[in-house]
């Protein structure tokens, strides 16, 4: 089913897409990934279909949001939509189940906290107009 896409993240890209849903996930604060029902492989972001074997029968799967911070850089510069964030973190963290997530880390956790390996928790974040998105925080 395609559904609207255009209220996830700070800007939209696309309106709609088959995995539409990942955004009325986030608003009910549940972090979605998808299953390809033939591999087995998981995906987060959620995949329509599997890059692997092709198989468009995909599977939701509620992720638990641990996971651990593999590494993380602050920009000073800001692409569009982002030039009133700046300076913002960006992090790579893996989730207990095996995927991986790129996000901002929450303004919250303090630049001298930060360290490879500390434990995050993957959050549904709301941002105005009635968008949302989903950042690392601590857990």
């Amino acid at each position: 089913m395609v559904m609207s896409f255009e209220r996830f993240g700070k800007i939209g890209f696309i309106s709609e897409t088959k995995v539409a849903s990942f955004v009325k996930h986030l608003e009910d604060g549940k972090i979605m990934a998808t299953r390809c029902s033939r591999c087995g492989k998981l995906y987060f972001p959620p995949r329509a279909d599997c890059p692997d074997d092709l198989s468009t029968d995909m599977t939701w799967q509620q992720l638990s949001g641990r996971c651990k911070l593999l590494t993380y850089t602050t920009a000073h510069f800001a692409p569009t939509g982002f030039r009133d964030d700046v300076p913002y973190t960006i992090g790579l963290a893996e989730c207990e189940e095996g995927v991986k997530v790129y996000a901002l880390l929450s303004k919250d956790i303090d630049e001298k906290e930060m360290r490879i390996g500390m434990d995050l928790q993957v959050t549904p974040v709301r941002l105005p107009n009635s968008r949302i998105t989903y950042e690392l925080k601590k857990a």
